[in-house]
């Protein structure tokens, strides 16, 4: 089969590999119909994670079950399934207690676990999922095509906005302000506004972004940053900040700009993988104003269901994130898209 290899910094090339089968009991092989490119790839990509040899890159696929091993209970060849960016085993005491991401048996895709388990890549023709039944969601029905993009948010982007947005607290009636307007921020503005956000405020200086962050549900968009983003913010909220503030992107400017921007008691959500700087972090700001942090990994897991639920009754469209669709051939392409701004988040199909 055909599959995404990042070589080196802005070295993706799609190359033969060997195609993944069912090698324990609690194995299925799924054929990809759609995977795309997340805002977390372009780290490795960039090379500000090192790259050392190829490797498999991807991890947000939706497919068809082609294969399960003998112990597979929760999924059946030819259904349809959503895998999120994690696989777990759904039994352990992290599982149970709704933080698949730090299961003691799992493991990301493109990896190997604590114990040896690796696990193919999601850019690919054909995808080996290890811990099946814990891992991938089930629908009874095949979807409706038109859904598959919205059904591919639920494997990060969606899942992660939400768990920035329900982790801090956002209920009916909350102010919130998201920093960061790629996919991740801009389904955090969807997310703010399905708990019942009153306000939303969408800090971006990209006029296509802005627009779908309107159309998710900001109230009002704001492109200044820093001190002045920060006063900004302050003047719409009566001098303080906003109830909770939604920190999606992963780097110091970014984290201090959402610790900056939520209110004393208030509230910052923070779901970007943290780099460089932003890894260490000066409690002094949340101490002095007496600002809780809340988020982490997404347990994607935990919330697809729910997720899934509004997806199917139309009530949640969250696919409007991918501006660009590409077939897996061109996959290096989607990678250079990203990496310029030209697109928001890429979808690719073998």
């Amino acid at each position: 089969m055909r599959a995404t290899l990042l070589h080196a910094p802005r070295d993706v090339r799609l190359e033969t590999v060997p195609d993944p089968a069912v090698r324990r009991p609690g194995d299925a092989v799924v054929e990809v119909v759609a995977a795309c490119i997340c805002g977390s790839d372009l780290w490795p990509y960039r090379g500000v994670s090192p790259v050392t040899e190829p490797r498999r890159i991807g991890h947000e696929f939706v497919g068809i079950v082609r294969e399960v091993g003998p112990d597979v209970r929760t999924v059946r060849p030819g259904q349809f399934v959503i895998a999120p960016f994690a696989f777990s085993d759904g039994t352990c005491p992290a599982c149970r207690h709704g933080v698949q991401t730090s299961c003691l048996h799992g493991g990301f895709w493109g990896s190997t676990n604590s114990e040896g388990v690796s696990a193919d890549g999601a850019q690919g023709e054909y995808v080996g999922v290890p811990l099946a039944d814990g891992t991938l969601v089930g629908l009874d029905d095949a979807p409706d095509p038109e859904l598959v993009p919205d059904l591919l948010t639920l494997s990060d982007v969606m899942s992660t906005g939400h768990h920035a947005a329900f982790t801090a607290g956002v209920r009916p009636g909350s102010s919130v302000v998201v920093v960061g307007d790629g996919a991740v921020g801009l389904s955090g503005v969807l997310a703010a506004r399905r708990l019942g956000a009153e306000r939303i405020v969408a800090m971006s200086r990209h006029a296509p972004r802005q627009a779908l962050a309107q159309q998710f549900g900001a109230t009002d968009v704001l492109p200044e940053r820093g001190a002045e983003g920060v006063a900004r913010v302050r003047d719409l909220f009566e001098g303080l900040g906003a109830d909770v503030v939604l920190e999606c992107v992963g780097t110091a400017e970014s984290m201090r700009q959402a610790i900056a921007s939520a209110r004393p008691g208030g509230t910052v959500g923070y779901v970007g993988a943290p780099y460089g700087d932003a890894e260490t972090l000066a409690v002094r700001p949340l101490f002095n104003r007496n600002v809780s942090l809340a988020g982490g990994v997404a347990p994607a897991r935990r919330y697809i269901p729910e997720l899934l639920a509004d997806v199917l009754a139309g009530s949640l469209r969250p696919g409007a994130v991918f501006d660009l669709e590409l077939p897996l051939a061109e996959v290096a392409e989607g990678y250079a898209a990203m990496d310029t701004r030209r697109a928001v988040k890429t979808l690719l199909r073998p």
